[in-house]
């Protein structure tokens, strides 16, 4: 039987053509279905009544009870309005209405009784109002129990152009909810509701809309929020258990003469204990008869690289090609760089492929790659193209994965009948909630240490104050032979934005360091690649001293003489963003510097961002400051999962409710995987809805 929760929003009372062709646009709200699952972001507690006295205007909103009198209009055309005078035991306040007077005047026609007014207080002329305030009756407030804890809805301009505003969307769904209320089932089973102590889904739906008070909401938010983290814990871990015991991964037992060869002949330096540790880790998953699918976590310059690399020549000594996807052309082209300057001496072949590759050079590549010639194949996004054709692809190494779509990772999957093992590598230290959340299907390994020799980079905060000194110290770095990098965050003057353009800075560089002495380099996103590649290479070779660039350098740049990094605007980037930036420095041995230059004016969360960066070089320490300032939702590239677009739950909030929808989802999935059992039911039934909305990836890393 069709339930009313997919019925198409129009034929909903009160919505109707235009109303629900806004709601698709603004909200993607399609069904009635959609609708109810549209949650209020805060209430506003009614049930709580101000004084005229103590009124202010930060009040975000003020509730009082008393008279309302002296009721006129002032003006005529446009520009008249309705004024009236509301008196409690402690003053008065002036109402107005530009708009809807009509309304207004009939409503307290009627004068005499008490009226409650609810609106947000301004200050005019030196004088208190509330503008086009709701206005009740008291003993209409007092018999709706509804009204106490009112939700608020997020809506839109467009919205409120139609009637759709917070109380609007309250009021359509108060005839949804009266519609289906009693097609509402439950999704969990029963014996988890009960063991947990939850309220009913249908009671939880209600109650979130419509609290009866504080109490029932927290249990309706708790219940939800659950639900939620549920199904997203259950989906990932069902992955990887399926994953585990359903696909057969290639056995590279063999540890043969590339690996041996490397690793006593030409390891430049001695591995960390922590990079032993993970291809030690690795190594296991290779001989497992299972399909690998591993996350490697490290900070920036703590080996990672190296890592992909020696277990790269294990794929490659059991008789496979391996590939690895960076998501830019210049970080591609590191990788390239790096790896064979590490493999110079032994007889292995590295290819490039990207975006802007010549159709000769793809031609001799695709034609080395399909009769095996090739090694490893190094490239952007252009390595899933369908005619990247592989002889025998064994291993992919993805970097910076969250860069990629899921769609573009599985079609890595496709290019062997048999899916290869996958290392999934990021420099972005990911905070446990998080990787709970967006990698929990996947195996964990963490390099936690950096290389010996490395000094911890020296972070400072300047204003513009502070500018000339800066500019002493990089004349001192200079002359002793180290290299500035110079981060903004535009590439030209905004009129929106009160920032240093990178044109600007690139010419008071220029007069700064003047030549023959100095020499400044300029790399944005906008130029072409051959220009972007001829200043890189001056920086990286020492031709020039200072690099002035955009973002267009967090990753993929390896100088290690470059000793400074200076990020004008500090206060615009995010943390993470900051913390990729800083780790372009301090690749070598000498003590290298972040300056974080900002104006004076900063909000609450900028000096919270900049005081972060500069007390401490810990990614993870830096990662959960970054999850606990900026929130989930808004941390670069988690939506793209599918995973995290949560409606309710909030995984900071509530990471011990993460934790125990975690905890059931892993029990669920080794009691019954494939969900035969009659009482995990309302599970197998939620979950093929959730599927066929978001779509269902399977076991794609």
């Amino acid at each position: 039987m069709n339930s009313p929760l997919n019925n198409k929003i129009e034929f909903l009372k009160g919505v109707g053509p235009v109303r629900a062709e806004s709601l698709k646009k603004e909200l993607s709200i399609f069904t009635f279905g959609d609708l109810l699952l549209h949650f209020p972001y805060r209430y506003i507690d009614r049930s709580l009544m101000h004084s005229v006295m103590e009124i202010h205007a930060e009040m975000p909103y003020v509730q009082l009870k008393g008279k309302i009198s002296q009721l006129k209009e002032v003006g005529v055309g446009r520009g008249s309005r309705l004024t009236a005078r509301f008196t409690d035991s402690t003053g008065s306040i002036q109402l107005i209405w530009f708009k809807g007077t009509k309304w207004v005047k009939d409503k307290l026609r009627n004068g005499g009784h008490d009226w409650v007014v609810f609106g947000k207080p301004a200050i005019y002329n030196g004088a208190y109002n509330i503008a086009h305030p709701e206005l009740e009756d008291l003993a209409s407030f007092n018999s709706n129990v509804s009204t106490v804890l009112q939700p608020v809805y997020h809506t839109s301009e467009k919205m409120k152009s139609v009637g759709l505003d917070s109380r609007g969307l309250a009021k359509i769904m108060k005839i949804l909810v009266s519609n289906v209320i009693e097609n509402i089932h439950e999704v969990l089973p029963n014996y988890l509701v009960e063991n947990l102590n939850l309220l009913s889904r249908k009671k939880s739906l209600l109650e979130i809309h419509f609290p009866k008070n504080r109490l029932e909401l927290r249990k309706a938010e708790s219940r939800l929020s659950f639900e939620e983290l549920f199904f997203a814990q259950f989906r990932i871990v069902r992955q990887r258990v399926l994953r585990q015991n359903e696909i057969v991964g290639f056995n590279f037992s063999h540890v043969g003469n590339f690996f041996n060869t490397f690793f006593y002949d030409y390891l430049p330096f001695e591995l960390t204990n922590a990079q032993k540790r993970v291809i030690k880790e690795i190594r296991i998953d290779f001989g497992s008869g299972k399909q690998m699918n591993r996350l490697l976590q490290g900070d920036v310059g703590s080996g990672k690289t190296l890592v992909a690399l020696m277990t790269m020549l294990i794929a490659i000594d059991n008789g496979y090609q391996v590939a690895m996807m960076a998501p830019t052309e210049i970080l591609a082209k590191q990788h390239l760089a790096t790896i064979q300057k590490f493999l110079k001496e032994m007889n292995l072949e590295v290819g490039l492929l990207t975006g802007s590759s010549k159709t000769k050079e793809r031609r001799i590549l695709h034609e080395k790659l399909q009769n095996g010639e090739l090694n490893i194949l190094i490239g952007t996004h252009a390595l899933i193209e369908d005619s990247v054709k592989f002889k025998n692809l064994g291993f992919v190494v993805i970097d910076e994965q969250h860069r990629f779509g899921v769609a573009q990772r599985a079609k890595l999957w496709g290019k062997n009948i048999q899916p290869p093992h996958i290392l999934v590598m990021t420099a972005t230290p990911i905070p446990r909630t998080l990787s709970m959340t967006l990698y929990g299907d996947l195996d964990v390994s963490v390099i936690d240490e950096l290389p010996p020799g490395r000094k911890a980079i020296q972070t400072y905060h300047f204003f513009d104050s502070k500018r000339l000194s800066l500019f002493r110290f990089m004349h001192e770095q200079i002359k002793a032979g180290r290299q500035v990098y110079v981060v903004y965050p535009l590439i030209e003057e905004s009129e929106k934005l009160d920032l240093k353009d990178l044109t600007d800075g690139y010419e008071s560089m220029v007069r700064e360091f003047p030549l023959p002495d100095y020499r400044v380099s300029i790399v944005h996103g906008k130029m072409k690649p051959d220009a972007k590649e001829f200043e890189m290479n001056n920086f990286a070779s020492g031709k020039t001293q200072i690099l002035v660039a955009t973002t267009v350098i967090e990753v993929g740049v390896d100088v290690p003489n470059a000793t400074i990094m200076i990020i004008e605007n500090a206060e615009r980037f995010g943390l993470s963003q900051l913390h990729q930036l800083r780790g372009r420095v301090g690749r070598g041995g000498n003590q290298s510097y972040c300056m974080l230059m900002s104006s004076y004016k900063l909000s609450t969360e900028a000096k919270e961002r900049l005081a972060t960066m500069v007390r401490t070089n810990d990614g993870f320490e830096i990662a959960e400051a970054d999850l606990r300032l900026r929130g989930a939702g808004d941390i670069h590239g988690t939506r793209q999962s599918g995973m995290l677009d949560l409606k309710i739950a909030d995984i900071i909030r509530d990471e011990k409710i993460l934790k125990i929808a975690r905890q059931k989802a892993i029990e669920l999935c080794e009691s019954d995987p494939k969900l035969e059992n009659s009482e995990n039911n309302p599970v197998k039934i939620h979950l093929k809805a959730i599927e066929k909305k978001s779509g269902n990836w399977g076991l794609i890393s």
